[in-house]
């Protein structure tokens, strides 16, 4: 018998997150392991009157084809998702691992080629996010690996992964609710706002967002959510940053990264491990150095990193910033067939002006500042 929570999770994700209604071509993907997980949605599609079409990936396909695949055969473009993504109204997708560590032998270069190769559907669901004509979210299903990763029982996991979405609520959705509400308060406030600096150990770093839209997760996009996100103008970063928390790509760790910044470009980039994998993706494209998004991570009830960022950049007290590919819906021009997320802690003597003005201190919002403008 499914998970309860599981059932929960697919109705929420159909019925509030992607809103499917009659007649919506909708493509639901994962990897084979998370099949229970398509069960349910593709269920709840079916009964919300959706035409749906699915797509089982395999880990141990990727790694064969990452592993043995020649240049040619890397940079082939995935017609699959090409296709889907151009003509679907409804994208609903869930991360799962077999093996965290599947590919973690496979050759820098290899993942660079096979990223060139993905370069045309994420082209096409970039464009559709921004205009609207694409509705998609994103979600874990949890596993084993996923679970040890996180150094947690299975069952610790799946607790961890239900309660991160609210999904133990009598009424998740009407809690979400509540979330949007408070953090559109937020987006009100940081969309009046130019200037932008964080600070905190060993950062001290400047971003340019006028004229940039601020978004409010709150669900709709990727689940579990909680941020309040923009994409900063691409000349304007200006600093230093330091990472608190290892950058995880494609099941690598990098750890210990600093990036030095000046005029939004990355010009002196070092970590303590992996730093030649963190030097081969700020080089896979001429975007790939510049920054695409900067976030602030608003659900307090996600204490913990587990090394998995769709539950990392949402932690209540910390910031991010992902290079590469930005938000056309917040009006970012980078581009890029990357956008990878690093976290910042900013819990511990973290500050972050708006035009100058001290709004948020120690990973919290500061209380009154909001009523000072009437929001």
């Amino acid at each position: 018998m499914a998970d309860q929570r599981l059932n929960k999770l697919a109705k929420l994700l159909v019925n509030y997150s992607t809103k499917v209604k009659k007649g919506d071509s909708v493509f639901v993907s994962c990897d084979e392991v998370a099949t229970p997980w398509m069960v349910e949605v593709v269920k709840e599609v079916v009964k919300a009157g959706g035409y749906v079409e699915t797509s089982l990936s395999s880990q141990e396909v990727s790694e064969i084809k990452l592993k043995y695949g020649s240049e040619e055969q890397l940079l082939q473009e995935d017609t699959i998702f090409k296709t889907m993504l151009g003509k679907a109204d409804v994208w609903i997708s869930a991360w799962a691992n077999r093996n965290t560590k599947a590919l973690s032998k496979i050759d820098a270069d290899k993942f660079k080629m096979s990223s060139k190769g993905a370069k045309s559907w994420r082209k096409i669901y970039s464009q559709r996010m921004g205009n609207g004509s694409l509705r998609w979210c994103g979600t874990q299903f949890p596993t084993y690996a996923d679970a040890q990763e996180a150094s947690m029982s299975f069952s610790d996991y799946e607790d961890f992964v239900y309660r991160a979405g609210l999904l133990d609520a009598k009424d998740p959705v009407a809690e979400w609710k509540k979330i949007s509400a408070e953090q559109e308060r937020w987006v009100r406030y940081l969309d009046t706002k130019k200037g932008l600096q964080f600070i905190s150990a060993g950062t001290d770093i400047k971003v340019n967002v006028a004229g940039r839209k601020w978004i409010n997760c709150d669900g709709q996009v990727n689940f579990p959510d909680g941020e309040v996100f923009t994409s900063p103008v691409e000349d304007s970063v200006d600093g230093v940053i330091t990472f608190s928390f290892p950058g995880i790509y494609m099941g690598k760790e990098i750890e210990g990264i600093v990036l030095e910044v000046e005029k939004g470009k990355v010009v002196k980039a070092t970590a303590t491990k992996g730093e030649d994998l963190l030097k081969t993706l700020l080089v896979i494209d001429e975007g790939a150095c510049r920054f695409g998004e900067v976030a602030i991570g608003t659900n307090y009830g996600i204490k913990n990193f587990t090394k998995n960022m769709l539950f990392d950049e949402k932690i209540g007290g910390t910031v991010h910033m992902a290079i590469g590919d930005s938000m056309p819906e917040a009006g970012g021009l980078n581009r890029s067939i990357i956008h990878w997320d690093m976290l910042c802690d900013m819990r511990s003597g973290g500050k972050i002006y708006a035009d100058g003005e001290l709004f948020y201190e120690n990973g919290r919002f500061i209380e009154g500042i909001l009523e000072k403008y009437n929001l």
